[in-house]
């Protein structure tokens, strides 16, 4: 039998503890390091701060000390669950390659990084390349239910006029990191002003996926526009990270339009918030295509955020391991699958 993949976990929080305790659950990983910059976590073992049973694979422990564990020879993937944007991580990315350690990261921007840093994007990929390693981005959304569905349900159709996406999800599953993108717990006024000096970032994902469509397409969109509006609460909600009280903001709602020409092509709403079932709001993912044929495609409940967000990242990973060294998105690689056996005998 060959070696278990060797794996580093990068961020410990609310997605990152979720995803090292899938990497473990699944035959033929190991996890040999955890880096987190949280007191609280540091010095222990990781199946302590994971609250599950030692054993050899989860018994590495938690460093804030980088260079202890993102070294050459040290391990084969790094799963990067630090922040949102691709300027931000992406010092721990070029780490990680140069490291020789294949990436999967739920960074949002980095499902399409060229979206708006073609420039890193290209550097990045002049990295991963001379590294021989693959690094790619991904999450439920984007990356996935906005996105890739949507691109793959297109191919039974013979034209496309237009598309509606819309995604009503609950946030109740994310960290701190997630509640403050959003202006969770914020005034309405605050908000407000918040999105007018980017402080507040609603939903990261819209510009990356309207160019993942621009690639799979061959098309090119004009008159990209978004807007983000308070979701106010009623009602007291509360989660493990946040209570917001009644007149607070539970979430956002945001709205993106993409131009082809002078009709609007894609549209997309994502109201997102915490407990919305507490104001009788039902969560769903839609997806309209006007074309021939239409058709309609309805989730009810959404696709959960949290779980299929880590999913989705462990379940690349011997797809990303198999692929050409180079920058990745999920359009360059095979269709997502639950991992159901032995990971190493999914490896090429």
């Amino acid at each position: 039998m060959k070696n278990k993949i060797r794996v580093v976990v990068w961020g410990l929080g609310s997605m990152g503890s979720g995803i090292s305790r899938m990497v473990l659950s699944k035959k033929g990983f190991t996890i040999v390091g955890a880096i987190d910059m949280d007191p609280n976590k540091v010095g222990k073992k990781l199946y302590e701060v994971l609250g599950v049973e030692a054993n050899e694979d989860n018994s590495c422990v938690v460093t804030k000390d980088i260079e202890e564990v993102i070294k050459k020879g040290f391990a084969d993937v790094c799963l990067l669950a630090t922040a949102s944007f691709t300027k931000v991580i992406f010092p721990l990315i070029k780490m990680a390659a140069e490291a020789g350690m294949d990436i999967v990261t739920t960074a949002e921007e980095m499902s399409y990084p060229l979206a708006l840093d073609p420039e890193l994007s290209e550097e990045m990929d002049r990295i991963a390349k001379e590294n021989k390693v693959s690094i790619l981005g991904t999450g439920v959304n984007p990356g996935f239910i906005m996105d890739l569905v949507v691109i793959m349900l297109t191919g039974v159709c013979d034209t496309v006029d237009s598309l509606k996406v819309t995604r009503i999800n609950d946030l109740a599953c994310f960290g701190k990191a997630v509640m403050v993108e959003q202006g969770i717990g914020l005034k309405p006024e605050e908000f407000i002003q918040g999105v007018k000096d980017n402080t507040v970032d609603g939903h990261v994902g819209f510009l990356q996926s309207f160019g993942m469509f621009e690639e799979a397409f061959n098309i090119k969109f004009n008159n990209i526009r978004q807007e983000k509006s308070p979701i106010v609460t009623t009602v007291p909600r509360s989660t493990d990270i946040i209570s917001v009280k009644a007149g607070e903001v539970a979430g956002c709602r945001q709205l993106g339009y993409a131009n082809l020409g002078e009709k609007v092509f894609v549209t997309m709403e994502h109201p997102q918030q915490i407990r919305p079932e507490l104001e009788q709001v039902d969560t769903g993912d839609y997806i309209t295509i006007n074309g021939v044929p239409n058709l309609n495609l309805q989730i009810k409940p959404e696709i959960p955020g949290g779980i299929a967000t880590i999913a989705i990242c462990v379940n690349m990973i011997p797809l990303v391991m198999n692929s050409e060294p180079g920058l990745k998105t999920m359009l360059d690689l095979p269709v997502p699958r639950a991992i159901m056996v032995d990971v190493r005998d999914l490896l090429k």
